[in-house]
């Protein structure tokens, strides 16, 4: 067990988190609540971790020349408001109150366009690798902090793949959800 990181939300932001600015962001629509955390994986290249790569995609900053693969998402603008690293890093690009494009044409519960309502958590991974310890202890910890400030979330935690699952397989067969479920429920009695 890694030890617990103390993390809070203050104006929308994480403190305990690098913050890396993106301008892949915009107001969400007026009076709307955050209700809803949403679990993502990426990496780039596909199945390969660390580069930095990740970073320059969230800040319109790739070099597309670099690798093949990101030839096929040149030009793409997206963000999330978290990405925790294999290390348990964990970086945010867009401040919880604005609205980060990372759901895309999405539903959850009937309701349409996660990206109003939700906060986007991103974990460096793929669907054919399991995460490390490190991003399940730390993923815990940053969403008792998130449903501390945003108390309507409560239970409504997602995979990308729960919202859009006609396009999207994230956070993938990997992702342990009675792992992180536990590990939830062991923090919030301490």
């Amino acid at each position: 067990m890694s030890q617990a990181v103390s993390f809070a939300v203050q104006h929308g932001q994480l403190v305990g988190a690098r913050q890396i600015p993106s301008p892949n962001y915009n107001q969400r629509p007026e009076g709307t609540e955050i209700q809803l955390l949403v679990i993502h994986n990426i990496s780039l290249p596909p199945s390969q971790f660390g580069g930095g790569y990740i970073e320059q995609f969230f800040q319109n900053k790739l070099d597309w020349s670099v690798h093949p693969y990101f030839q096929t998402i040149e030009g793409m603008q997206v963000s999330a408001h978290l990405l925790i690293l294999r290390t348990g890093e964990v970086l945010q690009f867009v401040n919880f109150n604005d609205r980060a494009w990372h759901a895309g044409r999405s539903s959850y519960l009937a309701k349409a366009e996660c990206n109003d309502y939700s906060i986007g958590i991103e974990l460096e991974g793929c669907d054919d690798q399991a995460f490390t310890e490190a991003q399940y202890q730390i993923l815990a910890q940053v969403t008792q902090a998130i449903r501390a400030a945003y108390p309507k979330i409560g239970p409504h935690i997602a995979g990308h793949s729960d919202i859009a699952p006609r396009r999207k397989t994230d956070p993938g067969p990997y992702f342990e959800w009675q792992t992180f479920r536990a590990l939830l429920a062991e923090q919030s009695i301490n």
